[in-house]
């Protein structure tokens, strides 16, 4: 049954990483410490190590296809997570437990408010793509500085950083947020992660029976989740996974008392 569980976890967590190009973090970690028990360290540590296998492939793929990817973008932010990962895991070690799980909270409801009053991008049609073709090419160093950002953020929480390097790319660089959603979709795709995963595999955080399952589970979920997200608005979507999000922060804020 707990196998079931694991897997049914990815699956879901496949899913919003495909419509939302968030790695699918900010679903594992909760879930875990919802449902499973696991300590916030313990569900960090094993939502990273799930994600460090190239399991959002096929949702790359599917968003490539539809000209959705910006690959030299996706590169810089790629090489930016590497090293901000490993910083934001050393910070979480490096924090009280009960801190941890109150500063994740606010988190979640910071990202909940801003999901009740955001537009869907999943109407979005591909011609819209070339919106991004007249904007004047970035340097390097801003993408690389956005994935140190959202590497510090992934190693902090056990997220993937893509709800980070999304809402950046929205803002500053004026992608359409589809494109925003599968660059970063793509960003993550290398293990990038790894450095958070070694810092808390020789603290003993690392469950790695779950982060195998759960990586078979984002493979088949994003999948589907990057076609919902290329043809489906997602407005009511985004709305219901805000709700989640409230009601895990509540139950962390209890958890840490």
């Amino acid at each position: 049954m707990v196998v079931l569980g694991v897997i049914l976890i990815g699956i879901i967590a496949g899913v919003m990483s495909g419509l939302f190009g968030i790695g699918g973090g900010l679903i594992i970690v909760p879930a875990l410490i919802a449902f499973l028990r696991l300590g916030i360290l313990q569900a960090n540590a094993t939502s990273l190590a799930a994600m460090l296998l190239p399991v959002g492939i096929l949702g790359v793929i599917n968003y490539y296809k539809a000209g959705f990817i910006h690959v030299r973008d996706a590169l810089w932010v790629s090489v930016g997570l590497i090293a901000g990962s490993f910083l934001g895991a050393e910070l979480a070690l490096s924090l009280q437990v009960g801190m941890l799980s109150k500063f994740y909270a606010a988190f979640l409801f910071y990202i909940a408010i801003s999901y009740f009053f955001s537009r869907a991008s999943g109407s979005q049609t591909k011609n819209e793509t070339t919106l991004e073709t007249s904007m004047p090419a970035q340097s390097f160093w801003l993408f690389i500085i956005v994935g140190v950002l959202a590497g510090v953020i992934a190693g902090l929480f056990g997220k993937g950083g893509g709800l980070v390097i999304v809402p950046v790319l929205v803002r500053f660089f004026r992608y359409n947020p589809k494109a925003a959603s599968a660059t970063s979709l793509a960003a993550l795709l290398p293990p990038v992660g790894l450095p958070s995963v070694i810092v808390y595999f020789e603290n003993g955080y690392l469950n790695l029976t779950y982060a195998a399952l759960m990586a078979c589970g984002i493979v088949v979920g994003t999948f589907f989740g990057s076609k919902a997200a290329i043809k489906l608005p997602v407005d009511s979507f985004k709305k219901v996974y805000a709700i989640f999000l409230v009601a895990v922060a509540v139950y962390l804020i209890f958890e840490a008392r």
